[in-house]
């Protein structure tokens, strides 16, 4: 048994997130690449550990298999309380921490799962089109209810870099493309910026989200 955690993902996907969060806490992983949503050969590889083929999924040196971005952030983060990537249970800070980190995931990072196949919400492929500008049009309006619910500091929570700037840093990539995040939520476009150009991560965003 291996005491390296093993990490199945791809670039452009929720998993760097999760990469992120490794290289900060300074744990070592194996990764096993591949795109679940547009190959097939990669859903079968994670298939064994994951039924729902679905990255991000995280495979712990025991055999324990945690799925869900968020709650692999999350479980992450409170593992390893010193390395302040997520509030304390008795932070003042610790329930907007698991507000935003929940409403990241089922509000917006949800809504891409639509996008690669509309007839999962029972929509004709002839309507595709229309299905993904809706599911832009609501991500953009989530983007721009979260920005008007918070305060940043350095950080969207405050002065401390927490998983929740790194879940959004890769949510906010996706469709429909930072641009529009930068449009909607201007506050939170400051954060992102020093985010970006964290020393520490500025090789896994250029390596992962190469043009």
């Amino acid at each position: 048994m291996t005491n390296m955690l093993t990490l199945y993902g791809a670039p452009g996907s929720g998993a760097v997130a999760v990469e992120a969060a490794l290289i900060l806490l300074g744990l070592p992983y194996r990764l096993i690449e591949g795109a679940t949503w547009v190959e097939p050969e990669a859903r079968e590889r994670v298939a064994p550990v994951n039924a729902m083929r679905q990255l991000p999924t995280l495979v712990f040196p025991n055999g324990e298999v945690m799925t869900e971005s968020a709650a692999i952030l999350i479980d992450l983060s409170d593992r390893h309380p010193g390395s302040r990537l997520a509030p304390a249970v008795d932070d003042p800070s610790r329930r907007q921490f698991l507000r935003w980190m929940v409403f990241v995931s089922s509000a917006i990072y949800s809504l891409h799962w639509i996008k690669p196949d509309v007839t999962r919400i029972g929509a004709e492929p002839a309507q595709r089109d229309a299905v993904v500008h809706a599911v832009h049009e609501r991500i953009a309006f989530c983007w721009q209810h979260m920005d008007s619910q918070l305060t940043p500091d350095r950080y969207l929570l405050g002065d401390t870099l927490t998983v929740l700037d790194l879940y959004v840093n890769v949510v906010s990539r996706f469709g429909p493309w930072r641009p529009r995040f930068e449009q909607e939520a201007p506050k939170m476009t400051h954060v992102m910026a020093r985010v970006d150009n964290d020393p520490r991560l500025q090789p896994l965003w250029e390596r992962r989200f190469a043009e």
